[in-house]
């Protein structure tokens, strides 16, 4: 069984932006403090937020190597993956987050532990 990660930045520019500020944290290794940092400083869609500069900001507090970030994230180094990314999801029916897909199918209220534990189970007993 293996996990996959996939953005679904359909929100905005700030949606995507934060994204791939995810990518250039994953690049230093710490993909999941920066994931975690943006949802304890998430206050609103498209307020500013998760503007550049406070994306920046957010790299330094968590210690990571703030030239190499915000050079990676002022290139724009993910901005193909993280759209590609959307796309994909919308094909594959994906309306909002968080989504889940067991062996590619879509999980309905994949959100309910229950669903998505049966879901499991039954994939792995199809092995």
């Amino acid at each position: 069984m293996r996990f996959v990660f996939r953005h679904f930045a359909f929100i905005g520019d700030e949606s995507r932006w934060a994204a791939e500020a995810s990518e250039c944290a994953n690049e230093q290794g710490r993909f999941w403090d920066y994931y975690d940092k943006l949802f304890e400083e998430q206050s609103g869609e498209n307020v500013g937020t998760f503007s550049k500069e406070n994306l920046k900001r957010f790299a330094a507090e968590l210690g990571l190597d703030t030239e190499r970030f915000n050079q990676c994230l002022d290139s724009g180094r993910y901005q193909t993956k993280v759209q590609q990314e959307l796309i994909e999801g919308r094909q594959k029916g994906v309306r909002g987050t968080p989504t889940l897909f067991v062996n590619g199918q879509l999980i309905e209220r994949g959100g309910d532990y229950q669903v998505l534990r049966a879901a499991i189970l039954a994939a792995l007993g199809d092995r």
